[in-house]
């Protein structure tokens, strides 16, 4: 886990260097918030907006090494840049730009991992969102995760205004139930 830390940091250090605007969802996220499992890379969203990417994505491709071929031409098309930190550890980087993604990047804050380091990352309630609109079943277990360790602080009207038009543009209103059964379920 000190390895993925430290490649988040670095990815931290050049987003910031920049002037960008991010935070850490994924693994990192749930370590803050759910039940911690293993993870094995740095997933980040990191606000480009729609047109302009390459910008963000050449002085990324500048400071870390390309996990495929032809990395920009896939992060243009489908808006995530997979590269590496020198320590080989992966980097996702979803570029963002709809309203959720804004808004999860302005509510995110900061948290001191082990070994002091200061990562920015979502609030819970943006990283259920994401968890259960990915509907995969270890996300499920990570909303769980994060519903038994956060009872009481969640903010559930949010999570709902958030998720709702997302399950709607993905074709999968099913998401919400499959949301309240775990509320009902885990919330103590």
């Amino acid at each position: 886990m000190i390895e993925i830390i430290r490649a988040a940091a670095e990815l931290q250090a050049v987003c910031e260097a920049q002037g960008w605007r991010f935070c850490f969802i994924g693994g990192l996220a749930l370590q803050r918030w759910g039940e911690p499992r293993e993870t094995v890379d740095v997933d980040l969203t990191l606000l480009t907006g729609f047109g302009g990417e390459e910008r963000f994505v050449e002085v990324l491709l500048g400071r870390f090494e390309a996990r495929i071929e032809n990395a920009a031409q896939f992060a243009l098309s489908r808006r995530v840049l997979l590269l590496r930190a020198k320590s080989g550890v992966g980097l996702d980087i979803a570029l963002g730009g709809l309203p959720f993604e804004e808004s999860a990047v302005a509510r995110s804050s900061l948290f001191a991992f082990p070994g002091g380091a200061l990562l920015r990352t979502c609030p819970a309630e943006d990283l259920i969102v994401l968890k259960a609109f990915a509907a995969r079943a270890k996300d499920w277990l990570d909303v769980e995760g994060i519903i038994v360790r956060q009872t009481g602080k969640l903010d559930w009207s949010y999570i709902l205004r958030q998720l709702k038009p997302l399950a709607e543009l993905k074709g999968a209103p099913e998401i919400l139930d499959a949301l309240e059964k775990r509320r009902v379920e885990f919330e103590r």
